[in-house]
This record gives C-alpha cells, sequence and structure tokens, in this order.
C-alpha cells in the first residue's frame, strides 16, 4: 500500500514537471486512440447482437420501421448536422430583430387593400407545429446525441448488457475512471489552482514591462497545462499562423472550458461578470498577474461603460488579446447562436476562433440552468477526457458601410462554416427569457406585408 502511494504521489510528479516545462510525452493521445479502438470494438458488438435479435420473425416490423426511420434521417441530413433536431425546417420563419430595428420599419397606409387567403396562414401554422414538436432554441441547450454509445452510464441505453464482453468491458471503464482517473485528476486539479494561484501572486509583484508580460505568458501557459491534466484534454489546434497577438479575438462557446483550451496555447485577457466560488477565486488570480475586465452585475448591463473600457484595452497594442464570447451563454456544441454586436463596435480588427469539442469522449457543453459548477467538475473528471479541434481563422475587418450586427453576422457564420456548426440567427438568452416584445410585432408586420395584393 505504501509503495501504491509512493508511485501515486511520483506520478502527479511527473505531470507537473512536465507541464512546468510545456512539454508532452504523448501518453494523453495513445489514450485517445485506444479508446477509439474500444468504442469500435462496443459499437461492432452492440450492432452483431441487435442483428441476431432482428433475425427474429416478430421483430420484422420493428426492423422495417428502423429502416424506414434511417432512410428518413439520411434524406433531412437533420441528425447529423444540427445534432438533436428531429424535424426538417425550411426556415420560413426569422427572427428579423437583429437585420433592423422595429423603429426602421415603414408601415403601409391604412388605404391598401389587402386579401386575406386561408392558405396563406399555413405557413405560420406550420412553423407553430414544428415548434411544438422542437424548437430551435430549446435542443441546443440539451446534451449532444450521439450516434455510438461510449461506455457512460449518462449516454447509454442499457447497452452494457447486451453481451457478457461488453459488461466486462463497461466495468473496466467504470473502476478506471472512477477510482483511477477521478482521484488523480481532483488532485491534480487542487494542485493546479493552488499552482495557479500562488505563480500569479508572484509575477503581479513585478513591474510593468516587456519583461513580466514575457514571464506571465510562459507561467500562465504551464498553470493552464496543468490544469488542462484534470480532465486529461487533448487539443488540435490548426492554423496557427492566424493565432491573434493583439486586439479582439471571438469565438463560439459551449464551456468555461473554452478558456482553459485557448490559454494552453496563447495568453488572453478576459471579459466578463464577476463570480464567486470556484470561478471568483480563478478570476482573481488571473487578475493579479495580466490586464481582465471583470463587471459587477449592474455594470454588465451598462453597454457604454462595456464599450468604453473594452476600448481602451484594444488599444494599447501591449497589452494581450482579449477573449470574447459574443453569444453570451453556453450552446450544446451543435450550433452557433446569434452574436451580440458589442464587440464589432470597438472597432479594428477581429480574430475568429471555432472551437469543436468530440462528444465520444464526454460531453463539454455546460447546461447551467441544470447543473452547478461543480457537479459540471464532477461529470468532466468522470469523463473518458475532453478532445477538441481548434481553428485560428483569417482575421476579419468591418467593411465600410457594414453595420456591427452584419459583421457580427459573418463573423458568426465564418466561425459556424469552419466547426461544421449550425448557423442560427435566434438570441441564446431566449433559454432564460421570452422572446422581445419588438420581436413579435416585426412578424406580424412581415405577416401583414405578406397578405398585400402584389
Amino acid at each position: 500500500m505504501f509503495s501504491f502511494f509512493i508511485l501515486f504521489l511520483l506520478l502527479i510528479g511527473v505531470l507537473i514537471l512536465l507541464s512546468a516545462i510545456n512539454k508532452s510525452i504523448g501518453a494523453r493521445k495513445l489514450y485517445v486512440q485506444l479508446l477509439l479502438k474500444i468504442f469500435e470494438f462496443g459499437r461492432a458488438n452492440i450492432e452483431y447482437s441487435q442483428r441476431d435479435l432482428y433475425n427474429c420473425p416478430e421483430k420484422s416490423k420493428e426492423r422495417d420501421e428502423e429502416k424506414t426511420a434511417k432512410a428518413i434521417e439520411e434524406h433531412n441530413g437533420d441528425i447529423t448536422s444540427n445534432g438533436n433536431s428531429v424535424i426538417s425546417r425550411d426556415n420560413v420563419l426569422q427572427p428579423v430583430a437583429e437585420k433592423e430595428s422595429f423603429s426602421n420599419i415603414q408601415l403601409e397606409p391604412k388605404n391598401v387593400q389587402v386579401s386575406f387567403q386561408l392558405e396563406k396562414c399555413l405557413t405560420y401554422v406550420k412553423a407553430g407545429v414544428e415548434a411544438i414538436i422542437e424548437d430551435q432554441v430549446t435542443s441546443r441547450f440539451e446534451a449532444e446525441e450521439l450516434k455510438n454509445w461510449n461506455l457512460l452510464t449518462r449516454t447509454n441505453r442499457r447497452y452494457e448488457f447486451i453481451s457478457w464482453k461488453l459488461t466486462i468491458i463497461w466495468m473496466i471503464g467504470f473502476f478506471v475512471r472512477y477510482i483511477i482517473l477521478m482521484p488523480l485528476r481532483v488532485i491534480v486539479c487542487f494542485i493546479g489552482v493552488i499552482w495557479l494561484t500562488v505563480c500569479t501572486s508572484v509575477v503581479g509583484c513585478l513591474p510593468e514591462g516587456d519583461k513580466k508580460r514575457a514571464i506571465v505568458h510562459d507561467v500562465l501557459g504551464h498553470c493552464f497545462s496543468l490544469l488542462s491534466s484534470a480532465i486529461s484534454a487533448v487539443v488540435y489546434y490548426h492554423n496557427i499562423e492566424n493565432r491573434p497577438n493583439s486586439g479582439i479575438c471571438v469565438a463560439n462557446h459551449t464551456s468555461p472550458i473554452d478558456v482553459l483550451v485557448l490559454m494552453c496555447d496563447t495568453t488572453y485577457s478576459l471579459i466578463g461578470q464577476r463570480h464567486g466560488g470556484f470561478l471568483g477565486l480563478l478570476q482573481r488570480a488571473l487578475a493579479r498577474a495580466s490586464p481582465h475586465i471583470w463587471f459587477e452585475r449592474a455594470e454588465v448591463k451598462d453597454r457604454h461603460t462595456v464599450a468604453e473600457r473594452l476600448r481602451q484595452h484594444v488599444s494599447d497594442p501591449k497589452n494581450p488579446p482579449i477573449l470574447i464570447f459574443p453569444e453570451g451563454t453556453c450552446i450544446n456544441n451543435t450550433s452557433v447562436m446569434q452574436f451580440k454586436k458589442g464587440s464589432f463596435e470597438v472597432g479594428g480588427v477581429i480574430y475568429p476562433v471555432a472551437i469543436k469539442y468530440d462528444p465520444r469522449f464526454g460531453d463539454a457543453f455546460w447546461n447551467s440552468s441544470k447543473y452547478s459548477m461543480m457537479q459540471y467538475l464532477y461529470m468532466m473528471m468522470t469523463s473518458w477526457a475532453i478532445v477538441c479541434d481548434v481553428w485560428y481563422l483569417p482575421p476579419m475587418y468591418r467593411h465600410e458601410g457594414e453595420s456591427a450586427i452584419d459583421f457580427a453576422n459573418r463573423v458568426k457564420s465564418v466561425i459556424a462554416k469552419q466547426g461544421g456548426l449550425v448557423d442560427l440567427v435566434w438570441d441564446g438568452q431566449l433559454k432564460r427569457l421570452k422572446p422581445k416584445k419588438e420581436w413579435i410585432e416585426m412578424q406580424q408586420v412581415e405577416f401583414a406585408k405578406s397578405l398585400k395584393n402584389d
């Protein structure tokens, strides 16, 4: 028992040492490759067992229904592209509030003749029925649906009991994740937070200058590399020649882990609301070492104050690039939703970044309305790993005469296309708030226009 404890401490020491020198021996990537082979073995076993089950005569009807459903799925292409979608939409009704303000809409004179035909309502009736079955917003705040089982109990359909081979593999995996990996990850996370707090306190005492900025860059890289070990993060960075060095960096938002993923590669300044608890501890630690913009809850609603502080930060080329998630909330790794225009009004260059997680190893999405931060960390530390791709996209500039909203939509479209995400115009805050009154009025105006005689 004593020798096992010594070996355990030695393993943690090796992790800290490798993080301190910002090196990797490739163990995580080998671990991920092994998991892929296990998942493939499990998929083959599930298909083999289901094939034997469906060969029974009484299952022929179910088999035919499944083939029909699969054909419909392949025809629509929604489940593979939209994550959780089960119906195909024509996208006839869209929120037009992002395109123009309600005050700019020209109402028609009262004497314009309007002819009403019942079939003109069918588009709205169809959209309403689709929204009742499944609206485009709610499904973006649920866990992404997997094509194949990844041996996690929270994503299974009792597949572990299909065959004795899968049962043994699932039991071994459960033991590895909860008995070996989870305690190790908790200890590494605890040490990583303490290490980050100590290091930022020390470098925060250094005088301002280029030397301090270089030290901060190295120290934060080492600290976040150590913290990434707590979730067995494997990140693949693409197009690093487009990595931002200053200005504004915008990215799609899936989880607080997005910051960890990006900070492992380079240093960013952050902007956001002050938090308490675990996130608050990290915010205070980061603020000691580098410039960040934290707001109180009341200040966040003051757009002019936010824009002014953001403009001051960007105007100094010596400051690190500031990382912004314009969606303002976490989306479930299948889509990109409306970008708030605030960060696109400041001016200057925008560096887009697309982040896409591989859901086979663990669901990185944080449903903040369902799970607390500690519950979320527990789920991350009991997952197999966190694997994701990061694409640095070429810098983008606002065109002459282009509004901030159009610029934000153009950047959002580029990020969605690169990450293989669905580009949606809906505001992510709809998961908490009701639609704005202006949106409803605009839809009424649009419907009235459709009833006019040509």
